[in-house]
C-alpha cells in the first residue's frame, strides 16, 4: 500500500492541490491527514471538500477543535484566534459535523496510527520536541509507525535502547520496531522553507519519503488577505515560518 500523508494543511488550497497532484503522481492508494485541516489559511471549506472527496481517515488538529468550540480559543494567539473565529463563520452545518466527528486517534489498516499531537495525551495537543516527548508516545504506539504534525517541522523519532531522531527526507523503517513520524505542514511550514511538505509511505518497502513542493504561495497568500484575515498570516507562507 503506498500512503501520502498530509498534515496542517490550515485552509491553503494551493498548497493542498499541489500535494495530491504529486501524490497521484507517485502512485498513492490511499491518503490519509494528521489533522488541522483548517485555521490561517482563507479556503477551509475547499480543503474539507478535497479531503472527503479522497475518502481519506483524518484525526482532529487542535485548529479543528477550535473551530467547532471542543477548544476554547483564548488559548489561542490573537492571529490565530482571529483565524478560528473568521473560519467559524465560513463552515456550513456538514462541514462542522465532519470537523466535529474527527477522532484524536486513528488506526489505519492496521499498520499506521495517526494523531495530530502526542500519542500518550492527544487531547492535550502536547508537541513532541525531545526525545522523552517522543518515548511517551512511542510507549504509548501499538502500530509500528505513527504519523503526526502539530509544530509544523519535520522530524522523526525511532524506539530502541535510546530514543533516537533523524531530519532525514528519505526514512527506513526497517530495523526499527516503532517510530513517530512527523510529517510537516502542507499549508504552513515552519522550518524556514515555505514549501508545501509531504509524505509517501509504502508498506511493501517500509519506506517513507518526505517531499517538499512549490506551489503557488502568492495566490494564497493575496486570498488571506482579501478575505480579512491577519495579514501576517500571508506574510508567513513566504518565509516558512
Amino acid at each position: 500500500m503506498k500512503y501520502c500523508i498530509l498534515g496542517d494543511i490550515h485552509g491553503n488550497l494551493e498548497a493542498l492541490q499541489a500535494a495530491v497532484d504529486f501524490a497521484e503522481s507517485q502512485g498513492a492508494e490511499r491518503y490519509i491527514c494528521v489533522g488541522d485541516v483548517v485555521g490561517y489559511g482563507a479556503n477551509p471549506k475547499d480543503c474539507i471538500r478535497v479531503l472527503r472527496e479522497l475518502e481519506a481517515p483524518t484525526v482532529a488538529g487542535n485548529h479543528d477543535y477550535a473551530v467547532t468550540g471542543k477548544l476554547d480559543v483564548e488559548f489561542f494567539n490573537s492571529y490565530a484566534k482571529s483565524a478560528v473565529l473568521w473560519t467559524r463563520e465560513q463552515m456550513d452545518e456538514e462541514e462542522m459535523t465532519w470537523l466535529k466527528s474527527l477522532r484524536l486517534v486513528q488506526i489505519i489498516d492496521e499498520y499506521v496510527t495517526l494523531v495530530h499531537g502526542s500519542l500518550n495525551f492527544p487531547d492535550m495537543f502536547d508537541y513532541i520536541q525531545t526525545s522523552y516527548d517522543a518515548y511517551l508516545s512511542l510507549e504509548a504506539l501499538k502500530t509500528k509507525v505513527c504519523f503526526l504534525g502539530h509544530s509544523h517541522v519535520p522530524v522523526s523519532f525511532f524506539s530502541g535502547p535510546a530514543v533516537s531522531y533523524s531530519l532525514s527526507h528519505e526514512i527506513d523503517l526497517n530495523g526499527f520496531d516503532k517510530a513517530l513520524i512527523n510529517v510537516g505542514s502542507v499549508g504552513q511550514p515552519r522550518d524556514e522553507n515555505p514549501k508545501a511538505a509531504v509524505a509517501m509511505y509504502d508498506t511493501e518497502t517500509q519506506i517513507v519519503n518526505l517531499t517538499r513542493l512549490d506551489y503557488d504561495i502568492e495566490k494564497a497568500a493575496n486570498k488571506i488577505i482579501a478575505a480579512g484575515l491577519p495579514e501576517i498570516l500571508a506574510e508567513r507562507l513566504h518565509h516558512g515560518r
